[in-house]
């Protein structure tokens, strides 16, 4: 009988293990989405909304998945410098300004991936080496 327990206990033990296990590469997303979330709370969530419905007229949705997986490279950029340009979201323009925020690359990096893939959004993970490229490249 005792031999039937801790083979159950071992048995239950192993299979939480493996069903628990994540790799690397689902950590570090976990991660980039948890701290994203956080950023978005904090700088983002009072003009883009809660669930990225945006502002009336003043801010966009961040609901165009279009718009933003064509557009991610000058979306660090729009992060980290502000625009002063419009922008066609699901057909409707918008010309507010966004304002700058003097956030660090890897902050910059965690909110992007948490914007495009929350509100409908699911382009997976955007490292923090391929948004150091971007910014170097903002006009």
């Amino acid at each position: 009988m005792r031999s039937y327990f801790l083979s159950g206990i071992f048995i239950l033990f192993l299979c939480s293990m493996i069903y628990s296990c994540q790799s690397a590469e689902e950590i570090e997303y976990a991660k980039y989405m948890s701290n994203g979330k956080d950023l978005y709370m904090a700088h983002c969530q009072n003009c883009h909304g809660t669930n990225g419905e945006g502002l009336g007229e003043l801010a966009p949705p961040l609901t165009d998945s279009v718009f933003l997986k064509t557009n991610k490279a000058e979306l660090v950029c729009i992060i980290k410098n502000g625009s002063n340009k419009g922008v066609v979201i699901h057909g409707k323009k918008y010309d507010g300004k966004m304002p700058s925020f003097n956030l660090a690359t890897i902050d910059i990096a965690q909110v992007t991936v948490y914007i495009t893939n929350s509100f409908g959004n699911k382009q997976g993970m955007y490292t923090y080496e391929q948004v150091s490229k971007d910014l170097s490249l903002c006009k």
